[in-house]
C-alpha cells in the first residue's frame, strides 16, 4: 500500500520511502512512502515533545522497529538469564543472594514484563519513543532490585544495563536520553546507599560512580551515532529517490520520443520498445512488443541487424516496416560494452525527407533572390523592345504577336514575383474578384498562346456572377499551372487535350475546377502530388503544383486533386467567400 504524507517545514521537505507495516500484521510488511521534512519543525505538543524523533532525521521506520525488536529480544534474554540464575541449582554457586525473596520476585516479574514489551514492539502503531522510554525504565528498575538482591551479580547486571541504555538512546532525543542515563546512574548510587543502610556492602563506591559515568557516556555516544546513521541513511534515501525520479523521467522521455527505440537481445527478441516503435512495427493485442521475435513484425529490419552484427556497417537506407508500411531509417548501436543486446533507432524517413526538402527550398529561395535580378533584366529589355515596336507601322497580325510578347513578359514577371514572395513568405494581397469574368478573361488570354493542335480550353459551370477573395496575380499563376499540366498530360493517345475550367459552389464556398478527359493520375502518383521536386516528366521541375498549393494556402484557399470516376483528372481550388471588409 502506498501513502503520501507531506509535513510542512520552514525550509524544505523531501519525498522518501518509509516502510510501515499495515495494521494487524507483523514487521514483514510492504514498504509505504512518506513525505517527511528534512529540517525539524516545531515539536508537537504533549508526549511527542519527549518521545518524538528529531525531524531532521529521516529514517526508515521499518529499520527502527527492527532495531527496537532486537532490543526487546535482548531484554527477554536478560530476563531468562536472571530466572536461570535465581531458580537453577547452580545459581547459588555463582552468586549467593542477599535477599532471596526479592530475587525471586524480581525474576518472576522481569520475565513477563520483558515478554510484554516484546509483544508491544510487534504492534504496527506502537510509538517507538514510548517503547524505548518505558523499556529503559523497566530495565533500570529491575537492575536496581536484582543488584540489591544479588550483590555478587551487580557488576554483570550493570554491564548488561549499558546495552539497554545505549539501545534506548537510539530512539530518544538527546536530552531525554541523558535523563534516562542520569536515572540509571542515580539507581546505581541509590542501590549503593541502600546497601550501606542495611549493613554495609562489599562493593566500592568508585564502582558505582564509574558505571554511572559509563551510562551517561554510552547514552551520548549512541544517540550521536544513531543521529549520524539516520542522517546518512536520509541522504542515501534522498539520492535514491532522486535517481529513481531520473530513471522514471528517462523512461518517460524514451517512451514518448518520436524516434522509435528498440532493445533487442542476442537471440533477436525485443526486450523493450517505446511507443513510436510500437506504432511503426505494430504491437500485439495489448499493443506491446516485449518478448516478440524481431523477425515477426519486421523481417527486413532483423536481416539488417544481422548484417550489422556481422560486419559492423550501418546501412541507413530506408526500409518499410509494419502493417502501415511506414518508411524508417534504422540505426544500430551496442547497448553496453561486451553486451549482446543492441539498441535500434527507427527514424521517420518522411521526416528526414521533409527536412531535406526544407533545406532545398531554403537554398532555392536564396538562389531565387539572386536570380531575380538576372531574370528581370532580360524581361525589361524584351518589354522595352515591344513598346518600341508598337510605335512602328505594323499590320494586324504583327500587332497581335506583339501583344502576346507583352502579355507573356508581364506574366513571367508576375511568376518571378510570386516565387520570390513564396521564398520570402510574403503575405498575399487578396482582392474581391468576380470569378466567372476572371476565368473568362484567363481563357481568352490563354487562347492567345494555345495552338489548336495542342488542345482545347473551354469554360463550364455556372454563368451567374460569383464573388470571392483572392490575390489576382496568384490566381492567374495557379490557373496557368493547372491548365498547362492538363494540356501536357491530360490527353489520350491520338487525341488532343480537352480541358474545361468551371466555376462552381462547393459546400457553400466558391470553387474553380480544372478538369481534363485524359487517362487520369495513378493512385501511387496521386499520393505524391504537391510535394516539391516530384515530377513524372523528364522536363518538369516538380515545383509547379507545389507553388500553386502554397499560393492557395497563402490566400486561405485549398487546392486538392479530385479523381474522376469516368476517367480524367480534376483539380479543385476552393476559395474564401466574399470578405465584408473588402466590400464597396
Amino acid at each position: 500500500m502506498s501513502l503520501a504524507l507531506r509535513a510542512a517545514s520552514p525550509s524544505r521537505s523531501a519525498v522518501l520511502p518509509i516502510c510501515l507495516p499495515p495494521a494487524g500484521e507483523g514487521s514483514e510488511a510492504p514498504e509505504r512512502r512518506l513525505v517527511v521534512p528534512l529540517y525539524s519543525p516545531r515539536p508537537t505538543p504533549g508526549k511527542a515533545l519527549l518521545f518524538q524523533l528529531p525531524a531532521s532525521i529521516v529514517y526508515t521506520d521499518r529499520v527502527l522497529r527492527r532495531e527496537l525488536h532486537l532490543l526487546a529480544l535482548y531484554r527477554l534474554l536478560e530476563a531468562s538469564l536472571l530466572c536461570l540464575l535465581v531458580f537453577s541449582p547452580i545459581g547459588p554457586l555463582i552468586a549467593e543472594p542477599h535477599d532471596p525473596a526479592l530475587a525471586v520476585s524480581v525474576a518472576l516479574a522481569g520475565l513477563p514484563a520483558a515478554f510484554a514489551l516484546w509483544l508491544w514492539t510487534r504492534r504496527p502503531n506502537a510509538h517507538l519513543g514510548e517503547l524505548a522510554l518505558i523499556g529503559a525504565g523497566v530495565d533500570i528498575a529491575l537492575a536496581l532490585l536484582i543488584t540489591h538482591a544479588l550483590p555478587a551479580a551487580g557488576p554483570g547486571v550493570a554491564l548488561l544495563l549499558l546495552t539497554n541504555i545505549g539501545g534506548a538512546a537510539l530512539f530518544l532525543k538527546l536530552r531525554v536520553a541523558l535523563l534516562v542515563a542520569f536515572a540509571a546512574a542515580a539507581a546505581m548510587i541509590g542501590e549503593y546507599l541502600w546497601s550501606q543502610l542495611e549493613g554495609g556492602s562489599a562493593r566500592p563506591l568508585a564502582e558505582a560512580l564509574m558505571f554511572a559515568i559509563s551510562f551517561v557516556a554510552i547514552a551520548v555516544l549512541t544517540n550521536l551515532l544513531g543521529e549520524r546513521m539516520r542522517e546518512s541513511h536520509a541522504l542515501a534515501e534522498r539520492h535514491g529517490e532522486h535517481a529513481a525520479n531520473l530513471a522514471g523521467l528517462n523512461e518517460l522521455i524514451i517512451r514518448r520520443m518520436r524516434t522509435g527505440v528498440l532493445i533487442v537481445d542476442g537471440r533477436d527478441h525485443i526486450q523493450l520498445a517505446n511507443e513510436a516503435a510500437t506504432l511503426v512495427l505494430g504491437g500485439d493485442d495489448e499493443g506491446t512488443l516485449d518478448g516478440t521475435a524481431l523477425t515477426a513484425p519486421a523481417p527486413e529490419l532483423a536481416a539488417r541487424l544481422v548484417g550489422w552484427r556481422r560486419d559492423g556497417r550501418n546501412d541507413e537506407s530506408p526500409i518499410v516496416c509494419g502493417p502501415e508500411r511506414i518508411e524508417v531509417q534504422p540505426r544500430f548501436a551496442r547497448l553496453l560494452p561486451g553486451s549482446d543486446s543492441t539498441l535500434v533507432f527507427l527514424d521517420d524517413a518522411s521526416l528526414v525527407s521533409r527536412r531535406a526538402e526544407s533545406l532545398t527550398l531554403s537554398a532555392m529561395g536564396r538562389f531565387s533572390a539572386s536570380l531575380a535580378h538576372e531574370i528581370r533584366n532580360p524581361l525589361a529589355a524584351i518589354n522595352y523592345a515591344a513598346q518600341l515596336l508598337e510605335e512602328s507601322p505594323l499590320d494586324e497580325a504583327d500587332r497581335r504577336l506583339l501583344q502576346i510578347i507583352t502579355q507573356q513578359c508581364q506574366r513571367t514577371n508576375g511568376i518571378v514575383e510570386s516565387v520570390l514572395g513564396l521564398a520570402r513568405r510574403e503575405r498575399a494581397m487578396p482582392e474581391r474578384l468576380e470569378l466567372v469574368a476572371t476565368v473568362r478573361r484567363f481563357i481568352a488570354d490563354f487562347h492567345l498562346t494555345l495552338a489548336p493542335e495542342n488542345g482545347s480550353l473551354q469554360q463550364a459551370g455556372r454563368e451567374r456572377p460569383l464573388e470571392a477573395v483572392f490575390d489576382p496575380r496568384h490566381l492567374q499563376q495557379i490557373l496557368t499551372v493547372l491548365v498547362q499540366n492538363a494540356i501536357n498530360h491530360g490527353r489520350l493517345p491520338g487525341e488532343i487535350a480537352r480541358v474545361t475550367v468551371a466555376v462552381e459552389v462547393r459546400e457553400g464556398r466558391p470553387a474553380i475546377e480544372v478538369a481534363d478527359r485524359g487517362p487520369g493520375i495513378p493512385d501511387a502518383v496521386a499520393a505524391q502530388i504537391g510535394r516539391p521536386f516530384f515530377t513524372t516528366s523528364e522536363y518538369g521541375t516538380g515545383l509547379g503544383l507545389y507553388i500553386a498549393r502554397e499560393l492557395a494556402k497563402a490566400n486561405g484557399a485549398s487546392l486538392d486533386y479530385v479523381p474522376v470516376p469516368g476517367g480524367g483528372a480534376c483539380f479543385r481550388l476552393v476559395l474564401s467567400g466574399r470578405n465584408p471588409l473588402l466590400s464597396a
